[in-house]
């Protein structure tokens, strides 16, 4: 199943009244993820600065119109972080190095109001998880 549009989570997140509601659609996004391969569950994968565990696998494909674009299969132990890992990869997933670079995905978060209900350690943890992504389309680039 493909994650909707970052538009598409604006749009469903804001229909929603209270944030019990907007945490199950989260969660529900973290459920819809690709399985997570455990030969990918390894020290090098897991990203420093989360309070959960949190792995990612990036990889590459060629897109027809936009040439090579990084993917990323990701995974977390805690099923919170799993949906949030959905909403980063709505944004950031099949694009190019330099879509991912910018892309700004504060002006996501605050769209989404989402750093305001969310601990601090949930906060660190998620700008570390986009930190690695643009690290690796840094790299690419």
């Amino acid at each position: 199943m493909a994650l909707p549009s970052t538009e598409d989570i604006v749009d469903d997140l804001s229909f929603f009244d209270d944030w019990e509601d907007k945490y199950k659609y989260i969660i529900d996004l973290g459920k819809s993820l690709p399985a997570f391969d455990d030969a990918w569950r390894t020290p090098e994968r897991l990203v420093k600065g989360c309070q959960s565990s949190v792995w990612i696998q990036p990889g590459s494909e060629q897109d027809a119109i936009k040439g090579e674009v990084l993917t990323f299969a990701v995974d977390s132990d805690a099923i919170i972080v799993r949906g949030l890992l959905g909403l980063v990869l709505a944004a950031l997933d099949h694009k190019t190095p330099q879509e991912i670079l910018d892309f700004d995905i504060t002006a996501y978060f605050e769209e989404l109001d989402l750093e305001r209900h969310l601990s601090p350690t949930r906060g660190n943890g998620l700008r570390s998880i986009v930190g690695r992504i643009k690290g690796i389309a840094q790299a690419a680039v």
